[in-house]
């Protein structure tokens, strides 16, 4: 089995992730529970501003989000993509959906792998299955010891 790589970077944002141990264990955990594997995983912890160029010059969307996620895989089995999250956005959403930072952060993380699982969130179905899969994901995180 070839290795598993998740890697963490800032860009135009200070932020710094902490127990970066834990969230890659967790987030191989969650593609073990979907049958796959992480090939190479990179999170790109950015700014609002950032993000939303990206979201125009890659995806020709005038809007803020908080994640875009790219997928890179080339193995049926295996997880691969670059995942930019906004800093800015998922603050902001933590405050409006009165949860921590740190959970509206994995909500986040683990939305990008499960777009790379291939799951989808444009219909309103595919939403509510996505949000309780994240759900499902928050709380194995949140079961494992630090």
């Amino acid at each position: 089995m070839s290795r598993e790589t998740i890697h963490f970077f800032s860009e135009d944002s200070p932020f710094r992730l902490k127990g970066k141990t834990k969230v890659r264990q967790w987030l191989k955990s969650v593609a073990a529970a979907e049958n796959y594997r992480i090939a190479e995983i990179s999170y790109i912890f950015c700014s609002d501003i950032y993000l939303l160029e990206m979201n125009r010059s890659y995806l020709d969307h005038d809007t803020f989000t908080d994640i875009i996620t790219f997928e890179h895989t080339s193995e049926q089995d295996a997880l691969a993509g670059d995942i930019y999250i906004s800093v800015d956005r998922f603050r902001e959403n933590a405050e409006k959906f009165g949860v921590s930072e740190t959970e509206e952060m994995l909500r986040v993380m683990v939305h990008g792998v499960l777009h790379l699982c291939g799951y989808k969130d444009k219909a309103p179905e595919d939403t509510v299955a996505m949000r309780n899969k994240e759900d499902v994901y928050i709380r194995l995180y949140k079961s494992q010891g630090a």
